[in-house]
């Protein structure tokens, strides 16, 4: 038989999917296994959400909806973006795509030409690097300090002929740690006088504490070259909705259209009216989850840094993000093993010598968890 694509043959599997479903199948066989490998908030989608979505699928919002996003979804993102992450948005700038991950494809897709190189600061969210690869490019990682984690003038050292794109994730996945105005200030710089894209992925910007939230896009002319990325899993509990979005340039939007139109053509119509109701509705159902996020913040790590464990700053985002002793993937297979807590090794990240611990799931649950992870070390 003819041999099948060298390109997708490099692209490994997406090592949280793989663990949280080596824990959903041990969790079959009867092993009472506590999953805290994958990014994905407990909590069910709000009310109202759900019910503007089932009141479209009644009044038949069930035919093929405009590539890009419903209008009413589109001038909700617009006007979110100017009112909450201050920089100039029109409906027309926005892309709706299936979850935040569909949209970052198709900016690779649409930016990158073959050979062009993309920064990935490290540790890294673990699709950002086989989109770059998928779409023709490279990816080119710079490792932030793991004492400060936040950026420096050694990031200059990386950009070279061939950069054409820098990808910026605050609040991190894996870490939770939140950009400064100093971090960010420099990508800004970095873009405009070196004439380079930035994608800016912000999916977890509504989980901070304590920090402020600082959108690249608003630096500056920064709109003019970023794709701000985003969604509605994390901060509305929409997980399974598959919602997200993409804002930028008209002629990159334009481009990711055409990825678009011959690829998913458009995101479930009935969906994005439940995206609708959760920009224009109230916000406290958020506030709440972030308040309980806050809650198991502060038990994790302190439980963590009583265990003698030293963790990343987890100022955003939902995860504990641990540096161990030894061989990350030993310790993850331990914890699972033998204490039947499901983890993803940092080496994942690029990151090895760090375990990533989500603490989207129940206070009893994190306690059994830390129990366990304190009993077998």
């Amino acid at each position: 038989m003819k041999s099948l694509s060298a390109k997708i043959a490099g692209v490994t599997e997406s090592a949280t999917i793989a663990i949280s479903n080596k824990a959903k199948q041990m969790q079959r066989e009867g092993i009472d296994v506590i999953s805290l490998s994958i990014g994905e908030p407990d909590f069910a989608t709000p009310q109202h959400i759900s019910d503007a979505c089932i009141d479209a699928l009644k009044r038949g919002e069930t035919h093929y909806a405009p590539s890009n996003g419903i209008p009413e979804l589109q001038a909700a993102i617009a006007e979110k973006i100017v009112k909450e992450n201050h920089f100039p948005c029109t409906p027309q700038q926005v892309i709706v795509g299936c979850g935040a991950k569909d949209s970052i494809y198709e900016t690779c897709e649409a930016v990158l030409n073959p050979g062009d190189e993309t920064i990935i600061l490290t540790p890294a969210w673990v699709s950002y690097e086989p989109c770059v690869h998928i779409a023709g490019g490279k990816a080119v990682f710079h490792e932030i300090s793991q004492k400060t984690f936040q950026l420096d003038d050694s990031l200059l050292e990386k950009v070279n002929k061939k950069t054409k794109m820098i990808i910026v994730n605050s609040p991190s996945n894996p870490t939770g740690a939140v950009f400064d105005k100093k971090s960010m200030q420099l990508v800004a710089d970095l873009c405009e006088d070196k004439d380079l894209y930035a994608m800016s992925d912000e999916i977890y910007e509504k989980m901070i504490y304590g920090k402020e939230n600082i959108s690249l896009a608003s630096l500056g002319d920064m709109h003019e070259r970023t794709i701000t990325i985003n969604g509605f899993s994390k901060a509305y509990a929409m997980t399974g909705w598959r919602l997200g979005y993409a804002v930028g340039p008209m002629p990159i939007i334009k481009e990711m259209s055409k990825v678009q139109q011959h690829s998913i053509s458009q995101v479930t119509t009935f969906a994005m009216y439940g995206g609708v109701a959760a920009l224009k509705g109230d916000q406290q159902c958020v506030e709440n989850m972030r308040l309980e996020f806050d809650k198991r913040r502060k038990y994790v790590i302190g439980e963590l840094n009583k265990m003698g464990y030293e963790t990343a700053p987890a100022d955003g985002a939902f995860y504990a993000f641990v540096k161990v002793k030894g061989d990350d993937v030993e310790v993850a297979s331990r914890w699972l093993e033998k204490g039947h807590v499901a983890a993803t090794p940092g080496s994942a990240f690029y990151a090895p010598g760090w375990v990533r611990l989500s603490y989207a799931t129940s206070m009893e649950k994190l306690k059994e968890a830390m129990a366990r992870i304190k009993r077998v070390g």
